[in-house]
């Protein structure tokens, strides 16, 4: 492809390996709530507390990931978290349908890969930072060519064995340990640890500190949680409304199968959007929380199918501009502590997703798609007035070079 051509050979691969992973992550998180339905004969609900454990893990795992990555080294983050998520998807098929076991283990899956995140993404913004905002796009965009191959394949492991799909998944985890394992022992721990000399300083600073630097990050973690909230309307609004309709179910996975082609092929659009209206990342948080709300409000003005489709192609398109923005933003201007302020800001987001689904099921219940549809119009405006803030909070603010 002439687009990676461009790039040097190590980026080639990180991309690569990223993608490997990517399309092993996503065999089994489609699979979860079938599993425990079909295959462990237990209940939705039960199916949902399970998916609950998994996320509050995660929330952890990016807390606990950002705060480490100093204290304990880039490599042995990365390669360890890596390496235990990949034991914690091999136990699973031993663990069988003993039901305790089996939510500790998605505990510990949750929160080993979220632990890796931050620390992949501000190594990133370490190692390429004169292209990190750039690298940040394709990062993203070749995540989501492999959850469309994964979940794809997804469903034909399934037929065969849930536990094909856990293992391979732990294979995958476990292909990418090795991938960092060597290549960082390459590349020296120097050009990945921003400045070199500044890490012992890193590990002595208070937390307190960090945490009052409110706008630096509260204002955007708050914007993403009220995001990550709205979007649970997939789930829990248009779900079971295309269930309750009669519609055949794969029309669901249709509005997925396009979220995945628009990531890549409206890459145009979004280049076009920050071109002329988005040029910095801040304004293209404020676009996205914009974006997400006409999708949303195309769902309550024509709650039909094809304002479902029209709602996902704008939901994508500011979900295309968020998720590279917010980690180039910080990477940019956190310096030394971007690990720490990315695990923050991915942690207090993701309480969004934990939430979601229970206040968007609650409100399903009360009234159908309608009452879901206005709180997601309603959580997509307020997150774009918390980018807005974040975005007068921090103009004019000078990045901090190298960390």
């Amino acid at each position: 492809m002439k687009l990676l051509e461009q790039y040097p050979k190590e980026i080639k691969f990180f991309l690569l390996a990223s993608l490997v992973n990517s399309v092993g992550g996503s065999l089994m998180w489609p699979l979860i709530s079938m599993y425990v339905f079909d295959e462990l004969g237990r209940s939705m609900a039960s199916a949902g507390f399970v998916i609950l454990v998994q996320s509050v893990g995660g929330i952890a795992g990016q807390l606990l990931g950002g705060s480490l990555y100093h204290k304990i080294g880039v490599k042995r983050l990365i390669v360890g978290a890596l390496a235990a998520n990949a034991l914690s998807l091999f136990a699973l098929p031993v663990i069988g349908d003993r039901w305790i076991p089996f939510v500790v283990a998605m505990g510990f899956v949750g929160l080993f890969n979220s632990m890796s995140l931050p620390a992949i993404q501000a190594f990133v913004g370490f190692r390429f930072a004169e292209r990190r905002g750039e690298l940040f796009n394709v990062i993203y965009v070749a995540n989501n060519i492999g959850v469309a191959l994964g979940t794809a394949a997804s469903g034909f492991l399934a037929d065969l064995s849930y536990s094909l799909s856990f293992l391979l998944n732990g294979v995958s985890s476990a292909v990418f340990a090795v991938f960092f394992f060597f290549y960082l022992r390459t590349i020296g721990d120097a050009a990945h640890s921003g400045r070199s000399g500044r890490v012992k300083t890193a590990q002595r600073e208070s937390l307190w500190p960090l945490l009052l630097n409110v706008r630096l990050y509260l204002y955007m973690s708050i914007g993403t949680l009220l995001i990550l909230l709205g979007n649970s309307i997939w789930n829990t609004g248009v779900s079971p409304y295309i269930i309750a309709e009669g519609l055949p179910k794969s029309m669901y996975g249709f509005l997925w199968t396009l979220n995945g082609i628009l990531i890549f092929a409206a890459q145009p659009v979004t280049t076009l959007i920050k071109r002329f209206f988005a040029p910095t990342e801040t304004s293209q948080m404020t676009a996205s929380g914009l974006l997400y709300m006409l999708g949303f409000a195309l769902i309550l003005l024509m709650p039909n199918y094809p304002g479902m489709v029209l709602g996902m192609i704008f939901a994508t398109l500011g979900e295309m501009l968020i998720s590279p923005a917010t980690p180039a933003f910080i990477a940019e201007h956190a310096g030394k502590n971007a690990p720490f302020y990315i695990g923050l800001t991915g942690g207090l987001g993701s309480a969004g997703r934990v939430i979601g689904p229970y206040v968007m099921g609650s409100f399903y219940d009360v009234g159908g798609l309608m009452p879901v549809a206005w709180l997601a119009v309603a959580t997509a405006l307020l997150s774009a007035v918390f980018f807005a803030v974040h975005g007068r909070l921090n103009r004019g603010r000078a990045p901090r070079a190298g960390g």
